[in-house]
């Protein structure tokens, strides 16, 4: 039985390697330029000291048919030497020659970027276009899975499922409190299918990050997949990640500067921007209107890429590019529509979405299912009480955050207290008291 499990589990790694682009064996092939990868090698080498031909191609991410004609010019050049060699090629150690060092710090103030090989523009593109979210299908069971224990209204539920389809950004509106940001949240659950996501990419000779491992997940390990023979023509570019659908989430920290390349003067090379992260993925805009860039300046931002899924990106140098815009974005407000943008650019977001107060019945059911998790015996007649005397009397609409905000204060009153916890009236009162302000 082990057996045949490691045997399935090379099976799905392999499978899941095959979505990768396939292994460059030339220089030609990794459609980035001689010089620039010698520079690159130079940087490795400065920084890290002398390496084993293995460990370089493991950190370049580049194979040994790549490798050889550089290192060889760079030998020619009196850039590296071989200081050891052993009787196997791979084990063969490099290390710069004091010209080499020299040159190495020359193109270090260039830029610093001494990370995977970056892959082209046009590579990048292609990619994109081919792991596009629009290939994605979201059905009735996949969406059920998604949302499953979940009290929502089935009209909603139908509303983002066609609107996940459509591939078009989402507006999701409607009171503070009524779960507009936890629903964004469970979207994640409706992705699918593993994408390639370069460690970096390069334009006109600049270096622009993309993979991020703090937003980022690979569905194999980082080291697999690294093949060093020349004749391994299957194997995977190990320039690219495969990583799960990305999810790109920011709320009210986001300004305008922001969703331009990051370039960072000491380093001299970019982080790409949060929409450029989310490629092929998701990117949930939270609390839209509280930034401190003005609502209708954000917006007016997306209105190209929302229009013809491209962005329009820049250097510092002033080279402007053009990248694929393939993110599915998710608009988050508590302020109406109209207060945000005018009637041509909501035509654009596809799908509006409102999220209201619950009805009774939502309400009850969330009730028990908090009451289940916080271990507080539900009782019908203690949420009775919270809508009839509580909820109505006061006019307090019936959103989807208090049912949780209410008993988790009567949790930890009861603590305090060293009493069971209990829908009372008295714990009650004193929960929906401490949790509302009063004027």
């Amino acid at each position: 039985m082990m057996v045949s499990k490691s045997k399935d589990d090379a099976l799905e790694i392999e499978r899941r390697k095959a979505q990768l682009p396939r292994q460059p064996y030339t220089v030609e092939e990794t459609g980035l330029g001689f010089l620039f990868l010698v520079e690159l090698l130079a940087k490795i080498l400065f920084l890290r000291g002398q390496l084993r031909l293995m460990d370089l191609a493991q950190h370049s991410k580049l194979s040994i048919g790549v490798l050889e004609p550089l290192l060889a010019f760079m030998r020619t050049e009196r850039l590296c030497e071989v200081t050891r060699s052993s009787e196997t090629e791979t084990a063969t150690i490099y290390n710069l020659t004091e010209l080499g060092r020299l040159r190495a710090q020359d193109f270090l103030q260039k830029n610093q970027y001494a990370g995977a090989a970056p892959v082209s523009l046009n590579a990048y593109i292609d990619q994109v276009h081919q792991q596009s979210i629009a290939t994605m299908r979201v059905t009735r069971e996949k969406l059920a899975q998604a949302f499953s224990g979940l009290v929502m209204k089935q009209g909603i539920l139908k509303q983002f499922g066609a609107a996940m389809n459509s591939g078009r950004a989402i507006f999701i509106y409607g009171p503070a409190g009524s779960g507009k940001t936890f629903i964004a949240e469970h979207l994640v659950g409706l992705l699918s299918d593993e994408v390639a996501i370069p460690h970096a990419i390069v334009v006109d000779n600049e270096v622009i990050q993309v993979f991020d491992p703090l937003t980022h997940t690979p569905a194999l390990p980082l080291n697999e997949g690294i093949v060093l023979e020349l004749d391994r023509r299957k194997s995977c570019d190990n320039r690219w990640v495969l990583c799960h659908r990305p999810v790109i989430k920011t709320g009210g920290e986001l300004s305008l500067s922001m969703l331009d390349l990051d370039f960072d003067e000491s380093a001299r090379f970019y982080q790409a921007p949060p929409q450029v992260k989310a490629n092929n993925g998701l990117l949930i805009i939270d609390d839209l209107g509280r930034q401190l860039t003005p609502a209708i300046d954000i917006m007016n931002r997306w209105i190209v890429p929302l229009d013809r899924h491209v962005d329009y990106l820049a250097l510092h140098t002033g080279k402007k590019f053009i990248l694929p815009f393939d993110v599915i974005v998710v608009f988050s407000t508590n302020m109406p529509p109209s207060k945000l943008a005018d009637d041509a650019f909501l035509r654009r977001l596809g799908y509006k979405i409102y999220v209201g107060p619950l009805d009774e019945g939502e309400y009850r059911a969330i009730a028990r299912q908090v009451c289940d998790e916080l271990q507080i015996p539900y009782d019908e007649a203690g949420i009775s009480y919270l809508l009839r005397e509580l909820h109505y009397k006061t006019g307090k609409p019936l959103f989807a955050c208090i049912p949780r905000d209410i008993l988790e204060q009567v949790r930890d009153i009861a603590r305090y207290e060293g009493i069971e916890p209990r829908l009372s009236e008295e714990l009650l009162d004193w929960a929906w008291n401490n949790y509302f302000t009063h004027d």
